[in-house]
């Protein structure tokens, strides 16, 4: 991710709290296989728990997910970690996961309401918040050995707790405990663990910071009036990050 100044967030507290609001994530890895039907470069989407015990530090936290084992993503996993059956497998190889704000958009040159009619030398551009992790991967692949079997009990309870409270936020949140346990016992083992210590964390909100305050005004007052969900929201970030400038 190229993290131009201006728009580099330097928070590492406020980092964290981002991927935690938007826990969906893109798990890149570029791992060999015998098989030639897997690419080499794979990307899969995965929500991700984020246990981080001090949030409001710079201390890098832990991301814990979990992909079916269908997956040819987790079939190159599986394959790796057959080098040490029965207990959890670590990569030297470093992976990457990029985690996305819901809200972007195109932004056109007319909203520079000064450049524009000054000089028109402006451009269309897009604008976005995103934070991309770099780190170790940890599997858990053997369905039948005891770390896996914890890992993913509590990684799959973590999650729907999560999901349930801080998204749904329903009054009476759904359980795993809920279904029935031979049922989950299946679905768990269809399932990989993967546990990543994070050792980088960058991100940036490329929210028109370059911009000069006239044209920052333009940008957030035409978004404003889409009066739409992400509308508001850039609007929001334009502000708060202008003032930041």
């Amino acid at each position: 991710m190229y993290l131009r100044a201006i728009h580099a967030e330097p928070s590492i507290p406020a980092l964290k709290a981002f991927v935690a609001a938007n826990p969906l994530g893109l798990l890149t890895t570029a791992l060999p296989s015998t098989d030639p039907s897997h690419h080499f470069i794979q990307t899969s989407h995965i929500p991700w728990v984020l246990d981080d015990p001090s949030p409001d530090t710079d201390d890098l936290p832990i991301l814990r997910g979990h992909i079916a084992r269908q997956n040819p993503h987790a079939k190159v996993f599986i394959e790796h970690a057959a080098a040490n059956p029965g207990k959890p497998f670590t990569f030297q190889q470093e992976v990457m996961v990029l985690f996305n704000s819901p809200h972007h958009s195109y932004v056109s040159p007319k909203l520079y309401v000064k450049t524009k009619p000054e000089s028109g030398k402006v451009v269309p551009t897009w604008n976005y918040s995103a934070a991309q992790i770099y780190g170790t991967a940890t599997v858990y692949t053997d369905s039948k050995a005891d770390s896996t079997i914890a890992f993913l009990n509590k990684q799959i309870r973590d999650l729907s707790n999560k999901a349930e409270t801080e998204i749904s936020k329903h009054e009476k949140p759904w359980e795993v405990d809920d279904a029935p346990e031979k049922y989950i016992e299946l679905l768990r083992k269809n399932i990989i663990g993967i546990e990543i210590k994070v050792q980088h964390l960058g991100g940036k909100h490329k929210m028109s910071q370059e911009m000069g305050k006239e044209d920052r005004e333009g940008v957030a007052q035409g978004f404003e009036d889409m009066k739409t969900e992400t509308g508001d929201y850039i609007a929001k970030t334009v502000r708060e990050k202008g003032q930041l400038k």
